[in-house]
Order: structure tokens, then sequence, then C-alpha cells
């Protein structure tokens, strides 16, 4: 199985092709959350009044994958609480790995995943990054890829995840492919703990009503649901903890209508397989 999570498509693109290689089925972690615990009351609760645990038994032979986008040099929050309420009954001898992409580097992202796995009796024995296009554009010094940069970036992760798959797929152990950056600990544990802890939630989130044609895309690609649209058919987000700010309603919406802050008026839009 693959636990995989996406807000502008790389990783889903990741996560695809992984499946179609190894066979094995995908699941989506924001479903695999759903009619749980909200992630305020998995916060105000301690690990023994986590209920409702997300229970899998593992096929014979199955592998165990874990795909995501890094986030701060850190794994997203929505995959934390998620590894907090996992429980395999029979994760012994099942190969386990972890793909990540990320714009750039991914900081000591993984050493981070396999502590949290490590609370769930688990361990990924093979580590993969792959470099994508830039999608978080909400700080001064991120922009989107130009598109000979994009290009160039999709290339590369084409032939790097076919090498990858065939690793996956022959359950090859002890890999490190990442990419941690020169300072690792100083982006993961003072850049990314700074982010994760105070720039993840949707407050900031706005949309020009005259700009926005109503069409729903912003409704219909958020991860979490939790932008919907008014009586008014006006994006609106729901302000409950659910935001990832993984910025797939700013960047899908054909009007470039929405914004996360001023700053996002003079930034580009990226999502996987845009035209």
């Amino acid at each position: 199985m693959i636990f995989y999570f996406s807000g502008t498509g790389n990783t889903r693109w990741a996560a695809q092709q992984l499946a179609a290689v190894t066979g094995e089925r995908l699941l989506f972690i924001p479903d695999e959350l759903k009619g749980q615990s909200t992630p305020d009351e998995l916060e105000q609760s301690t690990s023994d009044e986590l209920k409702g645990q997300s229970t899998y038994t593992l096929e014979a032979d199955e592998r165990i994958g874990f795909c995501f986008p890094v986030h701060g040099w850190q794994p997203p929050a929505i995959v934390r609480r998620f590894i907090r309420r996992l429980t395999i009954k029979n994760p012994q001898g099942h190969y386990c790995y972890a793909l990540v992409t990320c714009g750039d580097s991914i900081g000591r992202t993984m050493e981070m995943l396999n502590a949290d796995l490590a609370t769930r009796g688990l361990h990924a024995q093979s580590l993969f990054s792959l470099v994508m296009p830039e999608s978080y554009v909400c700080l001064p010094f991120m922009f989107t890829d130009s598109p000979e940069r994009e290009q160039s970036k999709l290339s590369e992760a084409d032939r790097q995840l076919s090498q990858i798959a065939e690793q996956v797929r022959n359950r090859v152990g002890g890999l490190t492919e990442t990419k941690r950056g020169l300072t690792p600990w100083l982006f993961t544990h003072v850049i990314g703990a700074y982010f994760n802890g105070h720039m993840v939630h949707d407050r900031k989130f706005t949309v020009d009503s005259d700009v926005c044609i109503h069409c729903g895309r912003c409704q219909q690609v958020c991860p979490t649901g939790d932008v919907r649209l008014n009586a008014d058919g006006v994006p609106t987000w729901q302000h409950d903890g659910t935001c990832t700010s993984c910025l797939a309603c700013y960047h899908y919406c054909p009007k470039h209508a929405i914004h996360r802050g001023q700053i996002t008026r003079k930034r580009g839009q990226y999502y996987f397989g845009h035209p």
C-alpha cells in the first residue's frame, strides 16, 4: 500500500507511477482521515486518548510506502497526524520506504519521518527525494520556476522516478537518495519549525470576487475540504484547522482570483499537468 498526500499534484503523479510499477493500492491520506477527530481535537489529545485509529492489514509481500511533499523542510502536519493514528497489524517482514517531493532540498524531513514511524513500530528502509517544480510562493524569496526550469525538473524527475520505482519494486533496502541541503538542521529545526508552527493556516486567503467566475475549481481541488463556495458561489475558508497551506486553491484558480496575502499577487501559478 502507498499512503500519499498531494496538493498541486507533484506527489500524486509520483505515487501513481510507483503504484503502476508495484501494482499496489493508493491511499490518499486526507480521505483516510475523514470521519475521525478534527486536527484541533487531535492536538488537544494525548496519545492514550486518540481513538478511531487507522488500522490496516497488509497482504502477502505488500510494501508500505509513504509519499508526500516537503512542507517547510518537514513532513506536512497532516501526514504526521495520520502516522500518529496509524496501526498496521502485520508490519513484520514487509518492505517500507518513503519518497518525498520538494522544490529544492528536504533538510531533515526523513529523520523526522522515521522518528514518527518508530512510534508505530515502522521504519522506512529506503529514502528518496524527488526535485519537482516549485509551488510554494508565499515567502519573498520563493517563486514558481521558469518554463524552462520547470521542464528541466520534470524531465529529470521522470528519469529518476523510473529508477526509484525499480528499486522499490525489487525491495532494495538501505538506500538514502535524498537532497538534504547544506544546512539541514537549520532549515528543518529553525526555519521549518517556525513555518510549520506559525504559517500553516488559511487566515490570509482572500478572493477577488469581481474576478472570480464561480467555477468551483478551488473547492474541488482542496485536499481537506477547507474551501467551500458560499451562497453566491464565492470560495470561503473554514478556519477550522484543516488547511495544509498546500496552495492548491491558489494555483488551480483559472483567473488568479485567489491570493494568500499581497505577495502572491505578483507570483505565478503551477500545478502538475497544467497547460
